[in-house]
């Protein structure tokens, strides 16, 4: 007998009913409302009766990321929150062993509106990137020109994608300590065409939320090897980093991602996001009249 989640959609099958999995599953889906409204991921007046729909492309790799976006936009979508299509999308790259059936059959079987495309990218990745560099660069170039591809022919506004908290916060210190910038995946950005959204919903999500949302719903997890296969990552570095930090200092990802929503360009070193030349002080402000009274200038 299904329990009260599985009514909502396939999705959530054979759910655990226990409270802590009940407590996981509304805390994902509170962070990934609060992202979507709070980055303007629907467009106004989609709410409204007559309003056309927005369609998105929701991107599925197979792993715990993107089974944990699809599980919670189709809640979303089955509570009336989300007045978009969604469509999800596997592109399969052609690295070798991909089991190529297992997503295909897993959309049917929940019942979701897909789409299966094969571009053999990794060939191209292989063949282009030097010995002993990592193919994460290109083959994300090439993933995400066939996802924009694929999005026009079907009609979406956005492609979606199941980054995560600690995604955005990897990517952060990757290019603090490598790039030389403050910068990181946003939430919601346009890409360089001008004709399609990118988001990220799950942008406020652990990933350790994700991990335990996943196995306890046992998604069939597809793992990445063609990135896996590469030691030395400097993501994986980072992320040894973040995990230390958080080991000795437990919230501390959290703390750190709040920093990132809370930036001061007054007390950063961009002459570019802060007009430190104009700075004046209170008494340069004022010039004296004619009868020595100081006025405002």
């Amino acid at each position: 007998m299904r329990d009260e989640i599985s009514e909502i959609h396939a999705l959530f099958e054979g759910a655990p009913e226990t409270t802590e999995f009940r407590k996981l599953r509304k805390r994902i889906v509170r962070h990934t409302r609060e992202a979507i409204e709070q980055y303007g991921m629907i467009e106004a007046g989609a709410h409204a009766p007559g309003a056309k729909r927005q369609k998105w492309l929701v991107c599925l790799s197979g792993g715990k990321d993107s089974y944990t976006l699809l599980a919670v936009l189709h809640e979303l979508q089955w509570r009336g929150l989300l007045p978009v299509d969604l469509l999800a999308c596997n592109l399969d790259q052609g690295q070798p062993n991909f089991p190529a059936t297992v997503l295909p059959e897993f959309l049917e079987r929940m019942g979701v509106p897909h789409r299966i495309e094969y571009q053999d990218t990794y060939s191209i990745v292989v063949d282009k990137v030097p010995a002993g560099r990592t193919f994460c660069a290109l083959c994300s170039r090439l993933r995400r020109g066939n996802l924009y591809r694929i999005a026009r022919e079907e009609g979406c506004s956005a492609v979606v994608l199941g980054h995560h908290r600690d995604d955005i916060l990897e990517t952060f210190f990757m290019n603090l300590f490598h790039g030389g910038r403050l910068a990181t995946m946003p939430p919601k950005l346009v890409n360089e065409e001008g004709d399609l959204f990118l988001y990220r919903p799950l942008a406020h999500v652990a990933e350790v939320d994700c991990e335990k949302f996943a196995r306890a719903m046992n998604y069939p997890i597809i793992p990445c090897d063609l990135c896996g296969s590469q030691d030395g990552l400097q993501r994986q570095q980072v992320k040894q980093i973040l995990d230390g930090w958080e080991t000795n200092s437990p919230g501390r990802r959290q703390v750190m991602f709040r920093a990132l929503m809370n930036a001061r360009p007054s007390h950063l070193l961009d002459p570019k996001l802060f007009d430190f030349a104009g700075l004046m002080l209170k008494s340069d402000q004022f010039d004296a009249n004619d009868d020595g009274i100081p006025v405002l200038r």
